[in-house]
């Protein structure tokens, strides 16, 4: 495909997410219409969409037409670019119209915040609470790609071992000194679940807020863990080459565990699965309650979420992660500790959450909470621990 054919491909697929679709659905879609588009292709065309999600305010905003996939990347693409890209031969987007170019020459020069740092209105307040004199610069962040990070594994192996591995498949990466283990990934990324690395557990994929929230968490070996919320199971895997202890996962939806045993067996750690009525009561060293939240700190890897998002949304999320917390409190033994993460920006789900919930047990005491910024590469992340009576 042309680098024209390939605007012209994110355009149908904005028009498919701006009328509903979820973008994977969407991209999915095109894909498996589109035979003919190599895996070049279906990476630009990816790049493409999620980058017009990211800044979907400001590209509608500098383009000063009303919102579609063709207005999106209009507005995406450079100036010098839009000569080359939208010519109107065979497979490129057609040609800007007269209208287009009065609309584009009118456009103002300068915008208000949530346009221009691309986020919805209603958040206005709740994100300078949150990020007070960071608002722009994490904003700003959120709408680059995210950059891919690497946990090593020493149950494994080394790191030199898994970054002589790496360096083999022709992957590219650097320490990242925030967190011990921590690698980002420099170029190469692509090739990560085929690597020799990646196929013999030296290293997983893990954002770098997410390793260093796990590293923060006061443990030690021969505690029983509890991961409430496991999905995928990538913080009881981190869990797992930290500390020899017994971790059980566990998740409401059990099937999204289903990969746990493969990657545990992967990585040469042991770790339970247990169904509701698996656990019991006042058990646990520690219960990790990995809530359900917005996710407004993986915006950038996730930019549509950010505009699926509602008011309504997030009071009803602040309300799962109560009654989440009341539920994983009762497996912590007493004097045992709960930890409590999300992957958002706001403090309704953060320390406002954990604020709320020490006030309903006033036994249960905050020992620690912190928040880890996405300024650092990784995601916005957030961690409070309490111990229980």
């Amino acid at each position: 495909m042309t680098p024209a054919a390939r605007v012209q491909a994110a355009i149908e697929v904005l028009d498919r997410i701006l009328a509903g679709a979820p973008a994977e659905q969407a991209l999915i879609g095109w894909a498996r219409s589109s035979r003919y588009a190599g895996s070049g292709d279906r990476a630009a065309v990816r790049d493409h969409v999620f980058d017009a999600l990211r800044r979907r305010r400001s590209c509608a905003a500098r383009s000063g037409l009303p919102e579609s996939g063709r207005v999106l990347m209009i507005g995406a693409l450079r100036d010098d670019l839009r000569e080359t890209i939208f010519t109107g031969a065979t497979h490129a987007p057609a040609e800007l119209n007269a209208g287009e170019k009065s609309a584009l020459a009118a456009a103002p020069a300068t915008l208000p915040d949530p346009v221009r740092l691309n986020y919805p209105d209603w958040l206005d307040g709740a994100l300078r609470t949150a990020l007070g004199d960071d608002l722009g610069a994490v904003m700003a962040a959120q709408a680059d790609r995210a950059p891919v990070f690497l946990r090593a594994n020493p149950q494994r192996g080394t790191e030199s071992a898994l970054m002589a591995a790496l360096d083999a498949d022709g992957i590219s990466i650097r320490r990242r000194d925030e967190v011990p283990g921590a690698f980002e990934v420099l170029s190469g990324s692509n090739k990560i679940k085929q690597s020799r690395a990646y196929l013999e557990g030296l290293v997983e994929l893990q954002d770098l807020s997410s390793q260093a929230a796990v590293a923060a968490l006061p443990v030690t070996d021969g505690m029983e863990i509890l991961d409430y919320c496991a999905g995928g199971g990538g913080k009881s895997l981190a869990l797992a080459a930290r500390v020899t202890g017994h971790i059980t996962a566990h998740d409401v939806a059990y099937e999204r565990m289903a990969d746990l045993p493969v990657r545990a067996e992967r990585a040469g750690v042991r770790i339970r699965l247990a169904r509701p009525t698996d656990l019991r009561r006042a058990t646990q060293d520690m219960v990790l309650v990995d809530a359900p939240c917005s996710g407004s700190g993986t915006w950038r890897r996730t930019p549509d979420a950010k505009w699926r998002l509602t008011a309504e949304k997030l009071a009803d999320l602040c309300a799962l992660q109560a009654r989440i917390l009341e539920e994983a409190l009762v497996f912590a033994r007493p004097g045992g500790l709960l930890a409590y993460m999300t992957c958002s920006l706001l403090r309704e789900e953060n320390e406002d959450q954990l604020a709320a919930f020490l006030a309903r047990y006033p036994g249960a005491r905050l020992l620690d909470q912190r928040r880890f910024s996405p300024l650092t590469g990784g995601d916005g992340f957030f961690l409070g621990v309490m111990r229980v009576s």
